[in-house]
């Protein structure tokens, strides 16, 4: 078995096959687009622009990630479970960055204030 074939099958996934999930996540939770947008840009340092460049060009996870402009240093303040794994302890970068932003979004749906989301003091 190589190393393509051991991937999960998320980083070679569309991110923009996943967004709009994120978004109805967030709005079934009286969230917003527009929150779903500012947490992705506060994790990955995209603009607004390069964001919905990156979903036009139906980048997949592992690129968008590698692509980062600035990926933020207050994500190793994220802490938790996400599909029963604590996000600190993962150990492959690309699925702890991915496992961060289904963190942030979770904290999003379960209504924490964004300041709270995006660790800030």
């Amino acid at each position: 078995m190589n190393s393509e074939e051991k991937k999960h099958r998320i980083y070679t996934t569309s991110f923009a096959s996943v967004y709009p999930h994120y978004v109805a996540k967030a709005e079934k939770k009286g969230r917003t687009k527009a929150e779903v947008d500012e947490i992705i840009r506060w994790l990955t340092g995209y603009s607004q622009k390069e964001l919905e460049a990156q979903l036009e060009k139906n980048t997949d996870f592992e690129t968008f990630f590698a692509n980062a402009p600035q990926l933020n240093p207050s994500r190793a303040l994220i802490k938790g479970v996400v599909c029963g794994v604590r996000v600190e302890e993962i150990k492959e970068p690309t699925m702890q960055e991915i496992r961060y932003l289904d963190k942030l979004i979770d904290e999003l749906a379960r209504g924490k204030a964004m300041g709270k989301i995006l660790r800030k003091q």
